[in-house]
């Protein structure tokens, strides 16, 4: 699917969690590596499900700008005694608590970022803060141009500052960048301040008992598999 009356992006922005990386299974991994007998599974689901109320918190006011890394140590405490696990001590939580920073990348993303980075900028747009991602990327050789977060902007996706911030670093117009995402609700918001959009199906995001619905919706600029069909359809 494309729109060809458009010119091809000079810079392509990732969201990264779900996106880039597979947080439902190294969440899992993590807390199971702890305590055997938890239930990795829904607790991922659980720690994940604290994401967007604790941004908006964040977005509404109610608590001052907020670093991803703190919102998600937020939700962990939350949710620990309902995993019994509040007898962690203070060291494990920590470590639990930057599990998100050591998270796996789907299988075609090294290769294909490899691939669209030999013709376009590529950089991250992400919720996460800028230590989360470059400790990421270090860890999982994410070969970026740029690490570009929420952080840099003071703002949370879908806030407008985000998408139109990395049009402005680049010295590009919205137009010229494409915001890669596996979430069709953060495209809409790219297109909305005038970005090209790019869905990445990522049926396994919730894990692979819950697939996820992978319509192409077709105000998109392009669907693809995954980041090597994307590569693909760019022509790199």
């Amino acid at each position: 699917m494309s729109t060809p009356s458009l010119s091809p992006p000079k810079v392509l922005a990732f969201d990264v969690f779900g996106t880039v990386v597979d947080w439902h299974s190294g969440i899992a991994r993590e807390v199971q590596a702890l305590r055997p007998a938890v239930d990795g599974d829904a607790f991922a689901l659980a720690w994940r499900a604290g994401y967007q109320p604790a941004m908006r918190r964040v977005m509404s006011g109610e608590l001052g700008w907020t670093l991803i890394d703190d919102l998600h140590r937020l939700i962990l405490d939350s949710i620990l005694p309902q995993f019994g696990l509040i007898d962690l001590t203070e060291a494990q939580k920590q470590h639990l608590n930057k599990a998100w920073h050591r998270l796996d990348p789907w299988p075609d993303v090294l290769a294909g970022l490899r691939r669209l980075k030999s013709r376009h900028v590529i950089c991250t747009l992400s919720n996460g803060n800028i230590g989360l991602l470059t400790n990421m990327a270090k860890r999982a050789g994410l070969p970026w141009d740029c690490i570009l977060s929420a952080e840099v902007f003071r703002a949370y996706k879908p806030d407008p500052a985000a998408y139109l911030g990395v049009a402005r670093i680049f010295d590009a117009a919205p137009a010229e960048v494409m915001l890669v995402a596996a979430h069709q609700d953060d495209l809409a918001a790219a297109r909305a301040c005038g970005l090209q959009t790019a869905y990445i199906e990522r049926p396994a995001e919730f894990g692979a008992a819950r697939p996820k619905d992978i319509s192409p919706h077709p105000a998109n600029t392009r669907h693809a598999t995954d980041f090597l069909a994307l590569a693909d359809q760019l022509g790199c």
